[in-house]
């Protein structure tokens, strides 16, 4: 039986091309598999039911209900790192794979992240409209803040956020760390001290998010939590728009609780046409996409294409986010052969 795969239809055109650039489909039709374009957000789930993966461009949801309607479907490979509409455990129930594409969004993301620690505090963009519209004379209005031993609060210091921490040390910024555990080897062994939430907010220029989105983070950064950081201070989200109440942030920012913000993601995605956020300017805005480049494309894709001709083969892929669905009868042979 020829294996087959469906690829959501967000950013890929009906040729195989894709906004991202070239995802290599030649890989996998060479590796015997079929591929077809499914839609990220259909009425039903009938679509699944011949194939046996999905490479997830988007965030098309995956849960109990949906699995039921997908017998022989054992992977989903996601494009990026981002799984919040993937139910990990309702996958490792059916045995299907969850992989993603971490190692290869580390450094580009992190290198977004500090593109808009940059933007935000030197005001680029407003700078930028004071340039085109001849506005020469505001100028001084849009000095730009301290910079020398700023510190930067990284939220969610995972391995993304450990690369952005080193590039922000390398130019002289204070950084400190937060994450669930409280601790990270990564951060200790850059001296990166990790702080409470409340404490690290408090004590930042700039409070950059690059949590995973679920349900113990969704709306973490709320009226309060804005609240506690100063009014110079700027917030930058690389993460998912989620992490952040939107209308507390557009309130915060009209009002002087926060200084700036530069965001690459939203909560929803697009945010609507009349958004008020999108009329202040002091935000620096990027349409989810502030790391793709043709570096970034090209590594996702041979992470994401390694994992998808791996399970096709009968192989347990690297990247596995839920190592239970190996335990299901469907992966028991294919667990003792990969040792």
């Amino acid at each position: 039986m020829t294996y087959r795969i469906g690829i959501t239809n967000e950013a890929i055109e009906p040729d195989g091309s894709s906004v991202h650039g070239d995802l290599a489909l030649d890989q996998l039709e060479a590796a015997g598999i079929e591929w077809e374009i499914i839609d990220a957000h259909p009425h039903d789930d009938s679509d699944l039911a011949d194939l046996d993966a999905v490479y997830a461009l988007g965030h098309r949801t995956f849960d109990a209900r949906v699995l039921a309607e997908a017998p022989r479907l054992r992977h989903v490979a996601r494009f990026g790192a981002g799984y919040d509409t993937i139910d990990l455990e309702a996958c490792s129930d059916a045995g299907v794979l969850v992989t993603n594409t971490p190692d290869a969004i580390r450094r580009p993301l992190a290198l977004a992240a500090v593109t808009l620690v940059l933007a935000v505090t030197h005001n680029l963009v407003q700078k930028h409209r004071i340039t085109v519209e001849d506005r020469w004379e505001d100028r001084g209005r849009w000095r730009g803040v301290d910079t020398d031993g700023a510190t930067v609060a990284i939220v969610g210091f995972g391995s993304v956020g450990a690369e952005a921490a080193r590039m922000l040390l390398a130019i002289g910024h204070r950084v400190v760390g937060v994450n669930r555990r409280g601790r990270s080897d990564e951060a200790e062994t850059l001296g990166v001290p990790m702080l409470p939430l409340d404490d690290a907010l408090a004590a930042a220029d700039v409070v950059v998010l690059c949590a995973s989105l679920n349900p113990s983070t969704r709306g973490m950064i709320g009226a309060a939590q804005l609240a506690q950081m100063k009014s110079t201070a700027a917030l930058v989200n690389v993460g998912r728009g989620g992490l952040v109440d939107q209308k507390a942030l557009t309130a915060a920012l009209m009002d002087g609780t926060i200084r700036a913000a530069g965001l690459d993601v939203f909560d929803p995605e697009p945010p609507a046409p009349d958004d008020l956020l999108l009329s202040l300017d002091n935000v620096t805005l990027s349409p989810h996409a502030l790391c793709w480049t043709n570096d970034y494309t090209q590594a996702v894709v041979t992470q994401a294409n390694e994992s998808l001709i791996a399970v096709a083969e009968g192989r347990v892929p690297p990247r596995v986010l839920n190592p239970r669905a190996l335990e299901h009868e469907r992966w028991a042979k294919a667990a003792v052969a990969a040792g």
